[in-house]
């Protein structure tokens, strides 16, 4: 500095403190990039996981349906007098179609997962919505409305079957002692039309869960590897 070099040394110390700076730069934009293809991987993965589960959900819920409208069916040939009357061989039959229940328990593991890590994980608005309209309201909807059928069968169709059942193979048969004495039983009658409009409910809400889970699947990534 005394031989007149001051001016040489602050150029040096500035490129120093440049090259420092570029390389933090560097440092941070590499582990941005390294952060974002570990988000774009476990988006890729958790989602993949998701489309599985969605996939399994809706068989499970095509399946409910099937019996429910079946149910339906059977709840309308029954309430019938004179169909019913006409067709006495096949009336404990259409009582085994009524007088069952169904569960359905959805796939939530990879769901929770990727609420726990961040739901902003990922990227498209549209399917983040529509994962939440169906997880957290459509399947707590169809689970609820089909516990109702559950209950009424529980606590309402078990107590008239210890009292008139001969034979009961569930979604099959329904046999009674004497089905014109059954079917006297207001209790019969009230539990049919009950279950007609629980069973009519729980369909419509099936399809809108049906519906709900083939957007949530159209709005997937392409991409995606699943088992299925």
């Amino acid at each position: 500095m005394e031989k007149g070099k001051t001016t040489q040394y602050f150029k040096y110390a500035i490129g120093e403190i440049i090259l420092v700076v570029i390389g933090i730069l560097i440092a941070l934009q590499i582990n941005n990039w390294n952060e974002e293809r570990k988000t774009a991987k476990f988006e890729k993965e958790i989602l993949s996981q998701i489309k599985e589960n969605l996939v399994q959900d809706r068989e499970n819920l095509v399946d409910i349906k099937y019996w429910h409208q079946k149910a339906l069916a059977a709840s309308a040939k029954l309430i019938n007098d004179s169909l019913r009357t006409k067709h006495l061989d096949s009336v404990p039959y259409w009582l085994g179609e009524v007088v069952h229940f169904s569960r359905f328990q959805p796939l939530t593991n990879s769901y929770e997962a990727l609420k726990s890590t961040g739901i902003n994980t990922v990227k498209n608005p549209e399917l983040r919505k529509s994962l939440g309209v169906y997880y957290d309201d459509h399947a707590n909807h169809i689970v609820k409305a089909l516990g109702d059928v559950e209950y009424a069968f529980n606590n309402h169709w078990l107590p008239l079957m210890e009292s008139h059942a001969t034979n009961f193979e569930f979604r099959n048969i329904l046999e009674v002692n004497n089905i014109e004495e059954f079917f006297s039983e207001t209790n019969v009658w009230r539990l049919l039309m009950l279950n007609r409009d629980n069973i009519a409910a729980s369909i419509t809400r099936l399809e809108f869960t049906m519906a709900s889970v083939d957007k949530t699947l159209s709005l997937m990534p392409t991409h995606l590897q699943t088992n299925q």
